[in-house]
């Protein structure tokens, strides 16, 4: 497993630790903004994420405590969602996105990619909401069943 070590007191240095490996950016990218929750939705991903390593980093998001388990209604499936913490980094993502989208050809839907341009920061304000509904949601059920 990934462990996170910090090298200095550089945030930027921090940062890159935890967030430079792209499956970790990719998993939370697909939680927010394509409404991924369980191993087999990351799977299905276009960048085609080994089995392994999207169980490494769903384990380490969970124990740096930016993930949590919860059970999904109905299946006997595992979802995930990101906890309070998550969210912090949502920015992060839509920045990333944001840059990413003025530099190539990209997939990014062209309604969101107005909404971005428009209103960034309303946009990450919804995101950030509903995510942490979403985490609210599930808190207490998960951890009733030890999860």
């Amino acid at each position: 497993m990934k462990e996170i070590t910090k090298r200095s007191e550089c945030p930027i240095s921090f940062s890159l630790e935890f967030l430079g490996d792209k499956w970790t950016l990719l998993i939370i990218r697909d939680i927010v903004l394509n409404g991924k929750n369980t191993f087999g939705d990351f799977l299905q991903s276009a960048e085609g994420i080994a089995t392994n390593i999207l169980t490494n980093r769903l384990k380490m998001l969970e124990e740096e405590g930016f993930i949590m388990k919860y059970p999904v209604a109905g299946r006997a499936r595992i979802g995930y969602c990101l906890t309070e913490k998550g969210v912090t980094i949502i920015p992060i993502v839509i920045e990333m996105a944001l840059w990413g989208a003025s530099q190539i050809k990209s997939d990014l839907k062209k309604e969101f990619a107005t909404a971005l341009r428009k209103d960034k920061v309303g946009v990450i304000k919804q995101l950030t909401s509903k995510q942490t509904q979403i985490y609210r949601l599930h808190k207490s059920e998960a951890e009733s069943r030890g999860l």
